[in-house]
This record gives structure tokens, C-alpha cells and sequence, in this order.
């Protein structure tokens, strides 16, 4: 018996739109980023980009569990000598929420260049809003 490896060529995409209002980054980030792998679907190959698109909206009502709201601290580092910028969960919430969310689902994705072109199917936005509904995304529900 032969296994079955999808042909990049062959894969379908369809898109989907999460409403991140009331849900928890983590669970809804591992969600998204399954989506993106297209671990959903019954064709996945791990090095073939199997996955479809997702358009994750009102990321500024995302929640967090426990005392992450004040504790949690994203780290940067600007490539200077003395360059490590910090900032806190509830400031970058306040300042750009969708990097709360891409930041969680880029560190579920695969390291290389598959994982960033899978990354790149990734939409994020503050409000209830997006500009894909030419697309005619379906609403994933969890």
C-alpha cells in the first residue's frame, strides 16, 4: 500500500475568519495555527503547504488567564548594542493588539521556509472588520 503526499499544486485553500472576542490567545493561536498548517485536513503532508487562510478579527478583546495581563513581557532586540526593548502584555495590547496574536502563532509555526510561507496566510485585525470578503471566508467555529 502506497502512502498518499499531496502535490502543492493539487491543495485547495479556502478561507476562514476567527473571532478572537472572549477567547483565550493560546487556545485560539494553536487553533489558527493548525488551520495554517492545514493540519484539519485529511490530505496533510508535513512538507508540502497543505494549509488555508485565516483572518482573525477583534484581536483587541483577546484574553489572557492569571496575572499575564500585567506580567507577561514581549522582548525585542532593535540589533544595537544595549537594543533589548520590552513591553508588557496589556501596553502592546493597548498599542497594537494584532502583534499579541501573530507573535503566539508564529512561535506554533515550523522554523524555515515552509513555516513562513505558511505564516504569510495569516491576517490579523484590531476590529470587527477585514477587507477580504471577496474571498467569501467561512466562520470557524471551536
Amino acid at each position: 500500500m502506497k502512502s498518499f503526499i499531496a502535490k502543492p499544486h493539487e491543495v485547495e485553500r479556502k478561507w476562514y475568519v476567527i473571532d478572537a472576542e472572549g477567547r483565550t490567545l493560546g487556545r485560539l493561536a494553536t487553533e489558527a495555527a493548525s488551520i495554517l498548517r492545514g493540519k484539519r485536513k485529511p490530505i496533510f503532508t508535513p512538507h508540502v503547504d497543505t494549509g488555508d487562510y485565516v483572518i482573525i478579527i477583534n484581536a483587541e478583546k483577546v484574553e489572557v488567564t492569571g496575572k499575564k495581563r500585567k506580567e507577561k513581557i514581549y522582548k525585542r532586540h532593535t540589533g544595537y548594542p544595549g537594543g533589548l526593548r520590552e513591553i508588557t502584555f496589556e501596553k502592546l495590547q493597548a498599542k497594537k493588539p494584532e502583534e499579541i496574536i501573530r507573535h503566539a502563532i508564529e512561535g506554533m509555526m515550523p522554523n524555515g521556509r515552509l513555516g513562513r510561507k505558511m505564516y504569510k496566510k495569516l491576517r490579523v485585525y484590531a476590529g470587527p472588520t477585514h477587507e477580504h470578503t471577496a474571498q467569501q471566508p467561512e466562520v470557524w467555529e471551536f
